[in-house]
């Protein structure tokens, strides 16, 4: 009738998809994982990793950040500038705020979004790669993320 046969048991020339997939097969070469913020914070220090890619790496890392009773960052103002400790691990955390110190997590993107003007961080105080960045030196990292996001 309509230019195909109306036989229900009349084959209709259609290709025979193949059988779905049992299960995932994992690629031949895994991408490398990017550095830990950690090691990016020793090759920063020592000088084999630049600003540009140090920054590219804090900004997708998590950083864990001491808490008080209220939301917000903790600052230590017995320095030349107001400073907020921050961290590349929870070991480190620990270390310096010790083991049932109360904690949050974000992103390094989010850190310098949210950090107040005219404040600064400090990334692992207690540790062997202890990194200062002053006000002055958040605000350039804002003037680099703003670059990168709108041109």
């Amino acid at each position: 009738m309509y230019g195909y046969d109306q036989n229900p048991g009349a084959q209709q020339g259609y290709a025979q998809q193949p059988p779905p997939q049992q299960g995932y097969a994992p690629p031949l070469y895994p991408e490398p994982s990017p550095p830990s913020l950690a090691d990016a914070v020793r090759a920063f220090t020592t000088g084999s990793l630049s600003a540009e890619d140090f920054q590219q790496i804090f900004a997708t890392s998590k950083v864990y950040c001491p808490r008080g009773d209220t939301p917000g960052f903790l600052a230590l103002h017995n320095t030349q500038q107001p400073v907020i400790p921050m961290f590349t691990t929870l070991k480190e955390l620990r270390r310096y705020a010790g083991k049932e110190s109360k904690y949050f997590v974000i992103t390094g993107a989010e850190v310098i979004d949210l950090l107040p003007t005219g404040y600064g961080f400090v990334l692992d105080m207690e540790g062997d790669h202890r990194m200062v960045f002053d006000a002055k030196a958040v605000e350039q990292m804002v003037d680099f993320a703003m670059r990168r996001m709108y041109g």
